[in-house]
């Protein structure tokens, strides 16, 4: 990896949000989707699977009461959906603070799950993970997380998108506005502030960015 050729005695730490990500694209998605498929004599009950990705993917702390309820009938009545939906919440507890036998066990017995539940996305998603089973322990050792460096991307996209159409330097002050830092140097422009102001400000008219 270009991380371990450059920085050789660094550790990679794998995120959760990252993996679960995956874990919804590859593999609540792709099942939700075949079990979709094999339910077309029962439409009724295929377009409740059909619409049913996001009480899948919702982390069940932020479901309301009705949605909760939704979610125990949908499992219920499908037993491939269910048990995609507790692996993922056992793929989540491996990222818990544990002591490392306990980790090495849990991932042994979550993988053991994966291969024999006889779901070809699950068992596949588990091979292509194994890899990268030290920077899942990493996490565990270092417990630290990609939050705020994802929040500052998104925030730098939303100013791209208000951004678009606009030129000079005006987007890169906005970035530079909205996230400051810790201040080393000070800048000089040459000319008259009423000049730099005109140079950076929006070249629409009638439009400007708040």
């Amino acid at each position: 990896m270009e991380v371990q050729a450059h920085c050789p005695d660094a550790r990679v730490v794998y995120d959760l949000f990252h993996v679960v990500a995956k874990y919804g694209r590859e593999v609540i998605d792709r099942v939700r989707v075949d079990e979709a498929n094999q339910l077309r004599q029962e439409r009724p009950l295929r377009r409740v699977v059909k619409r049913a990705r996001w009480l899948l993917l919702c982390n069940p702390d932020n479901l309301q009461s009705d949605q909760r309820i939704k979610l125990d009938e949908l499992l219920a009545a499908n037993q491939v959906l269910m048990t995609v939906y507790v692996l993922k919440t056992s793929l989540k507890e491996l990222w818990q603070p544990m002591h490392t036998w306990q980790w090495r066990r849990a991932w042994r017995a979550w993988r053991a799950q994966a291969r024999d539940s006889g779901i070809e996305a699950l068992a596949r998603f588990a091979r292509n993970l194994a890899p990268y089973w030290r920077g899942i322990l990493a996490r565990v050792r270092w417990p630290m997380h990609t939050g705020q460096l994802e929040g500052i991307n998104n925030r730098i996209k939303v100013i791209k998108r208000m951004a678009y159409g606009y030129r000079g330097a005006y987007f890169f002050l906005k970035i530079k506005a909205a996230y400051p830092g810790n201040a080393r140097r000070t800048f000089f422009f040459a000319g008259s502030p009423s000049e730099e102001a005109r140079r950076f400000a929006p070249q629409r008219r009638h439009e400007k960015i708040t």
